[in-house]
């Protein structure tokens, strides 16, 4: 585990508590270890040990090199100060090898880098674009229902779905991998990397996997994906199609294109971050409201209620936890000064559940109208995927609500991933009673 498990695992909440009646001293609570949010106990459910680290916040470990910040309204600040640097790789945490590297992605770039290249990028996003693939969104997901109950024989009244590989992953990666205009016979070799660099994103303090085959089969990974897209790049730049890789290559921005190493890191992302999130999303909204069958009943009732179910489950149980800034040009973030090149370590989840912002914040209810969470980050880096993941997580789980009945959680069939950051089930089995045509 962590070396930070013993800085961080008995400070107090730095005066908050003390006092008492009769000249007395209450008893100062200490506030959870960093490293325990890693603990595969804690992983089904965090929140306990976030809302520890969020009262406590904003803390320093590490020497002062890192501060954790999970307050809504300090995150909501940090994410939008043109201070909080994106560049990972120039922090005092990072090692020298980190900061020789280029970025993977203009996730890892500030301005004007980023700029340039979230702008060329956003052109193939556009909101028109978005909403046309809400047919064929719907199309797919219908498929992969229909195919589940015909798998498990629900003829006979009864039938199980495996929501995670059934529903959750295959709908928002055939949906990117036909936007990008990859062959659906390819679908399946992005299984394995993408789940490499997946794991890559968890936070290297929170993991013990820092051995060599770690690092192999991440560099692998990256690899067989930038071979994979540099063929397809060429192949479309040669004969362009009506794709989204070919408005890519064919996107201008003040005469500037993106380059072929641009144009590979920016599908790699688009494959790994956006449908790797979408995953979680779909799969966290699903189990919520199975474990609340109230607000099941509802969006069965009111099929319109689902967008306002994604909301309140990228409140309540986001896919992303946590997010990072580097500290520039004396940055403080409440009582603590940040020192050039610290990283923000930005708990995104417990800032979900914040209960100066939002009342009764550790309850599920679908007609909160959450809009106003972090889990799409905000500010420059406001996630340019998130038009399409609440699309594609709404249509999902109303057509779970309204075809899917009687279903309930097999207790045996629930797993998590051991990814802190991209939170959500490795595993879900649901069993049901019937499934709409």
């Amino acid at each position: 585990m962590s070396t930070l498990r013993g800085e961080g695992g008995h400070d107090t909440f730095g005066g908050r508590g003390v006092g008492g009646t009769h000249g007395m001293t209450a008893p100062v609570p200490t506030r959870p270890a960093l490293a325990a949010l890693a603990d595969p106990a804690v992983l089904p459910d965090p929140y306990p040990v976030l809302a520890g680290l969020r009262e406590a916040s904003p803390f320093t470990e590490a020497g002062g090199a890192l501060i954790v910040v999970g307050r809504h309204a300090d995150c909501s600040r940090i994410l939008r100060d043109p201070r909080a640097s994106s560049e990972r790789n120039r922090s005092l945490l990072a090692s020298p090898e980190q900061r020789e590297q280029r970025p993977p992605s203009f996730l890892s770039l500030d301005p004007p880098d980023h700029t340039r290249l979230r702008r060329l990028v956003s052109k193939a996003f556009a909101p028109r674009v978005i909403a046309a693939l809400a047919p064929r969104i719907s199309e797919v997901c219908g498929e992969l229902l229909t195919a589940a109950g015909a798998r498990t024989g629900t003829a006979a009244g009864r039938g199980t779905i495996e929501v995670v590989g059934e529903l959750a992953y295959p709908l928002p990666v055939r949906i990117i991998s036909e936007m990008l205009g990859v062959p659906a016979g390819d679908h399946a070799r992005f299984a394995g990397w993408s789940a490499s660099l997946a794991n890559s994103l968890q936070p290297r303090f929170l993991t013990d996997d820092g051995s060599p085959s770690a690092f192999t089969a991440v560099a692998q990974a990256r690899l067989e994906f930038a071979d994979y897209f540099r063929e397809l790049i060429a192949a479309r730049g040669a004969r362009p199609g009506d794709d989204l890789l070919s408005e890519l290559i064919r996107a201008e921005d003040d005469g500037e294109r993106l380059s072929e190493q641009e144009l590979i890191a920016t599908c790699v992302l688009l494959l790994v971050a956006g449908h790797e999130t979408t995953v979680g999303l779909i799969s966290n909204a699903i189990l919520a409201l199975l474990r609340h069958p109230d607000q099941l009943a509802a969006l069965r009732a009111d099929p319109d209620l689902a967008e306002g179910a994604v909301e309140e489950t990228l409140r309540y149980d986001a896919p992303v936890q946590l997010t990072g800034r580097v500290a520039r040009g004396g940055m403080r973030v409440g009582p603590v000064s940040a020192p050039d090149g610290a990283v923000l370590l930005l708990l995104l989840a417990a800032a979900g559940r914040d209960p100066e912002l939002f009342e009764a914040p550790d309850s599920f209810d679908i007609r909160r109208g959450a809009a106003n969470h972090l889990a799409f980050a905000a500010g420059p880096h406001f996630c340019l995927g998130a038009p399409l993941a609440r699309l594609e997580a709404a249509i999902a789980i109303r057509a779970f609500a309204t075809r899917v009945a009687g279903a309930e959680i097999d207790p045996a069939g629930l797993a998590y991933k051991p990814n802190l950051n991209l939170r959500g089930p490795a595993r879900l089995v649901v069993r049901f009673t019937g499934l709409a045509g």
